[in-house]
């Protein structure tokens, strides 16, 4: 676990609630409201009441599109004609993709090479080219950033983005519209913008909520950058949660969760795979290695939230089909 001890409340922050508000109708006129329920048998294994918000319920199985409506929504004609370009390890690629497809805007997607497949065969259903380049997400962006020069089209950054974050802040709308005073918001963290999101609706709506991101044991930049106030990154980001896969940090994100995150909590990969093996016993819903990270951070802070009402972001379920067998064995054995 990692610690935070000050909340910056005096500084400017680039997105705001009053953004959020505005980007509800516009996610609303797509996407509907995603369930948010307390499952029995996960309260039961953590003794105490633990909800999953269900963005895995998605049209693309993941939180972002709410990102990607909001953003592609409000593009001016000029920049609709030029298209967009982007890279993900998956879930933001599908979010641009499918929120291209209904506005009719040319979508470019930069996927690292071995990305999980069927993110990437998703992402040309919705009708985005996909380019796979890069060992990893980092080094697909390096690559995205010198093609936008001469390829042209509005680049798109999967965290220094306002209208993403503010587009991704209404799924905690959605909790506190059903929960108006949890005690704690579970939310993975890629490069943050949904744990940005998050953290802007509950400071505004019941700033007594901790907002707690969850990341990685071995994919720690953003986590470590928070905790030592310095740019961490790390050589790799090997993890078989994609979601989870960044060596560096955001500038705009991590401006946003040093103001106003509470806490982080770093997960093993098997604790990663045990969640979503629970996930799926006790919900019949399968969460991809991200998606599992707030069960993962709730059993392995049980005893710190014992007699709390928390609530867990189930961010995606895109899983790797090819991790399904090792989740299924490793949950099996106990």
């Amino acid at each position: 676990m990692v610690s935070h001890t000050g909340l910056n409340t005096k500084v400017t922050l680039p997105v705001t609630y009053e953004d959020v508000l505005a980007a509800l109708p516009r996610v609303h006129a797509l996407l509907r409201s995603t369930p948010l329920f307390e499952w029995p048998g996960l309260t039961k294994l953590l003794d105490f009441p633990f909800c999953l918000k269900h963005e895995n319920h998605q049209p693309v199985g993941a939180f972002k599109v709410r990102g990607g409506v909001n953003f592609v929504s409000t593009l001016n004609e000029k920049e609709r004609a030029a298209g967009i370009i982007g890279v993900s390890t998956g879930n933001q690629g599908q979010s641009l993709a499918f929120a291209c497809r209904h506005f009719h805007v040319p979508c470019t997607i930069i996927v690292p090479e071995k990305a999980n497949p069927d993110k990437c065969l998703a992402i040309r259903n919705l009708g985005a080219e996909l380019i796979e380049h890069g060992k990893d997400f980092d080094e697909a962006k390096q690559y995205v950033e010198e093609l936008v020069k001469t390829r042209g089209g509005r680049y798109v950054h999967s965290a220094n983005e306002p209208l993403l974050i503010a587009g991704v802040g209404t799924m905690a709308w959605e909790i506190f519209e059903q929960i108006p005073q949890p005690d704690v918001i579970l939310v993975p963290i890629g490069l943050g913008s949904g744990v940005c999101g998050t953290c802007i609706v509950a400071k505004h709506r019941y700033p007594k909520a901790q907002v707690i991101g969850v990341q990685s044991e071995i994919a720690p930049a953003v986590a470590e950058s928070w905790r030592t106030n310095t740019t961490v990154t790390t050589e790799t980001a090997n993890s078989w949660a994609e979601g989870f896969a960044t060596r560096a940090p955001a500038e705009m994100t991590m401006e946003i969760m040093r103001a106003l995150m509470d806490d982080v909590i770093l997960v093993g990969e098997d604790e990663l795979r045990l969640a979503a093996y629970w996930i799926l016993k006790h919900t019949h819903n399968l969460a991809e290695g991200a998606g599992a990270g707030a069960l993962a951070a709730a059993f392995k802070e049980r005893d710190r939230f014992a007699g709390k009402r928390v609530v867990g972001i189930l961010s995606g379920g895109n899983i790797d089909l090819a991790e399904l067998p090792r989740v299924l064995e490793l949950g099996t054995k106990l």
